[in-house]
């Protein structure tokens, strides 16, 4: 015993952070799983939907130094970044101006455009405007030219609410056109623009045009039906939740349904509580029904928690939609919470499920006690009372009460877990635990588990031990 000892003990000091020959010593967890990470994330929108386009707001730097206008342009390029807005405007009118041949010419219309546009007044709008329409007539292929056409909208829309009746005309043919047939251009921002401006104009017309468009089926459209879907949650009407809640469970589009559950979780009315219920009850989609679960976890409502609670007590849905709903039950942190989790653990059957209860409940602080009486019941799993040891541990149940069981048990396993819960302590009883195991086990198997998780400890009394035991005659 003494010779195996000194053996394990040369290799646990050659590799024991607290030596001088310390070399990286790569195991698994012997007894043990290793924590968890945090669980699920919460899952918003995606950049291709979570907002409207915008316009082209950075100037490229200058690229023709040659070119008569390049000066100017760097110039009113400068006064641009820096929020000099009229000043910009007035630089790059004067390229195409003064220099109608400049290979700068063709952009400084929309850069023109755009400085107006920032500068703000309706005067500046309606000059922004009169550029971007000599724009499109003059330099068509523009590389500026979709980044005009999405600036117009917007332009029109700004002059629509203040009164000008032709831009009102302009933006609502312009939102129309989107609900019609064809496919659009991906990288066309015009259209959300135009759907934008309708909305901030005029919501109640707005909403039958967006309707239109969330109910296209072509392939092609389904970048502007996520879209139009974030347009929709923008503006509170008495069909907000109704539009949402039809996307969710009829879009073909996996994110479109997504999307539009996220946004229906954001009005954070009582109906969207409802609407995400009918969700959980009646969708197959499980992908779909875990953003409904994260999305009520959001929520305030009693009725958001009972559908959390009913979710994670229905034996007809899949346990990994379920492990969901008792994940987002824990991160809630309540007492109430707290004890619901506990009943469920007792009512609960599958130990997968049973094993995320766990987790949740080892996330609040003060459980450790509940966690060791679960370890200590003989009426429970051996795999479950591990688990429930390991969380304890990590929930900081106390060292007295951790080598109390290991004195009392005579379950090998149960004194593998807690070897290996000790050495996931950073607190000076439990090093002493390791090396009294070390010194005074006389189960070999436990022994050596004992030496190799104290080898790994940067407690310098482990190193000593270590170098005891090879000295020991």
């Amino acid at each position: 015993m003494r010779t195996i000892l000194s053996v394990l003990a040369v290799a646990a000091l050659a590799a024991s952070p607290c030596s001088s020959a310390s070399a990286s010593l790569q195991t698994s967890a012997a007894s043990g799983s290793s924590s968890s990470a945090a669980a699920s994330r919460a899952f918003g929108p995606s950049s291709s939907a979570g907002h409207a386009a915008s316009t082209g707001s950075i100037a490229p730097a200058p690229w023709a130094a040659e070119d008569p206008a390049d000066s100017v342009y760097r110039s009113a390029r400068e006064a641009l970044n820096a929020g000099k807005y009229s000043t910009s405007a007035q630089l790059f009118r004067s390229i195409h101006e003064r220099y109608p041949k400049s290979t700068y010419a063709a952009d400084s219309y929309y850069w023109e455009a755009f400085s107006l546009y920032k500068s703000s007044g309706n005067d500046n709008l309606r000059a922004a405007r009169e550029a971007l329409r000599t724009q499109a007539r003059r330099y068509s292929n523009a590389s500026t030219i979709g980044d005009a056409n999405a600036l117009l909208a917007r332009v029109n829309g700004q002059l629509a609410r203040s009164g000008d009746a032709g831009a009102a005309e302009s933006t609502s043919v312009a939102a129309n056109q989107v609900a019609k047939g064809g496919c659009p251009d991906e990288d066309d921002d015009m259209r959300v623009e135009a759907l934008n401006a309708l909305l901030q104009m005029d919501a109640d017309r707005a909403m039958p045009t967006l309707k239109k468009v969330l109910a296209r089926r072509e392939p092609c459209t389904e970048v502007l039906r996520r879209k139009a879907v974030f347009l929709v949650s923008q503006k509170r009407t008495s069909e907000t939740e109704d539009i949402l809640l039809a996307s969710a469970r009829n879009d073909p589009d996996e994110e479109v349904r997504q999307q539009a559950v996220f946004w229906l979780s954001q009005t954070g009315s009582d109906r969207a509580v409802a609407a995400l219920d009918s969700i959980l009850r009646t969708s197959k989609d499980e992908e779909l029904q875990k953003k409904a679960l994260f999305s009520l976890s959001q929520m305030s409502q009693p009725l958001a928690r009972k559908s959390l609670r009913d979710y994670a007590e229905r034996a007809d849905a899949p346990n990994e939609v379920r492990e969901q709903a008792i994940f987002w039950i824990g991160q809630q942190g309540s007492p109430d919470n707290v004890a619901y989790l506990k009943g469920l653990y007792g009512r609960l059957k599958d130990e997968e499920l049973k094993e995320k209860v766990l987790f949740s409940i080892s996330q609040m602080k003060g459980e450790g006690k509940w966690l060791l009486d679960l370890a200590v019941n003989p009426a429970e799993s051996i795999e479950m009372r591990k688990k429930a040891l390991f969380w304890a541990g990590q929930n900081g149940a106390s060292m007295t009460d951790l080598t109390s069981i290991y004195a009392k048990t005579s379950d090998q396993e149960i004194k593998e877990q807690l070897i290996f819960v000790y050495s996931q302590r950073s607190d000076k009883e439990a090093v002493d635990k390791l090396i009294d195991i070390v010194r005074n086990e006389p189960n070999k198997e436990l022994k050596k588990k004992a030496l190799f998780w104290l080898s790994q400890s940067h407690d310098p009394r482990a190193a000593q031990v270590l170098s005891d035991i090879i000295d020991k005659p």
